[in-house]
């Protein structure tokens, strides 16, 4: 079975408060194989096996900017353990590896794999990343609330703005180019997992 392990670690948690559980339990809900568990001081790590699950996962670690993210994609050894980190195989060890290379790459995130597609992934991944980066906190608050279906006149209304200024906004944050983005990493993920996506998926 082909999967996404994610080694996860937090940035200066020496001059900073330890924020793995809190992460841990804001990604709890997202479709996993196995949970997030801290493996060893700052660091954590899950099994991803559906497709739509890792941009949801990776866009809020992006969103906290604090962590170096390894993505490995491969095989994993069968029967996979209930407890996460006792897992192993490849997906395991590429995700160590890509781990380490995250703390000097751009966006501290590395993708890694035998796979040639995962080069296209990291690609989509840290131009998604540089999407996100230049939102506020008030392109923020739009983007959650279209994550939600509400429409552009809707969030004006929840927001107390008008529906032009949730529309610059919606623009300033890029939140067009972040959907497209998304469907796009939930696509490459699906073909380096072997599994197919829906519209569902997507949104």
């Amino acid at each position: 079975m082909t999967v996404a392990v994610l080694t996860v670690d937090q940035r200066s948690s020496r001059s900073g408060p330890d924020l793995v559980p809190a992460t841990i339990e804001a990604v709890a809900g997202a479709d996993l194989l196995r949970p997030f568990e801290r493996t060893a001081g700052d660091e954590f790590q899950g099994v991803l096996a559906e497709p739509a699950a890792l941009p949801r996962v990776v866009e809020r670690l992006l969103r906290e900017d604090a962590w170096n993210i390894g993505i490995g994609i491969g095989a994993v050894d069968e029967p996979l353990p209930d407890s996460t980190r006792a897992g192993s195989g490849a997906a395991y060890l590429h995700a160590r590896v890509a781990g380490t290379a995250a703390k000097n790459s751009p966006w501290h995130l590395r993708v890694g794999g035998d796979d040639p597609g995962v080069r296209a992934l990291e690609t989509t991944l840290w131009l998604w990343a540089a999407v996100l980066s230049r939102r506020t906190e008030r392109g923020w608050e739009v983007a959650d609330l279209v994550d939600q279906d509400l429409s552009y006149e809707e969030t004006g209304r929840r927001l107390g703005i008008s529906q032009s200024a949730v529309s610059q906004r919606a623009q300033a944050a890029g939140i067009v180019e972040g959907r497209r983005a998304r469907e796009l990493v939930t696509e490459l993920t699906a073909s380096l997992l072997g599994r197919t996506t829906t519209a569902e998926d997507e949104d």
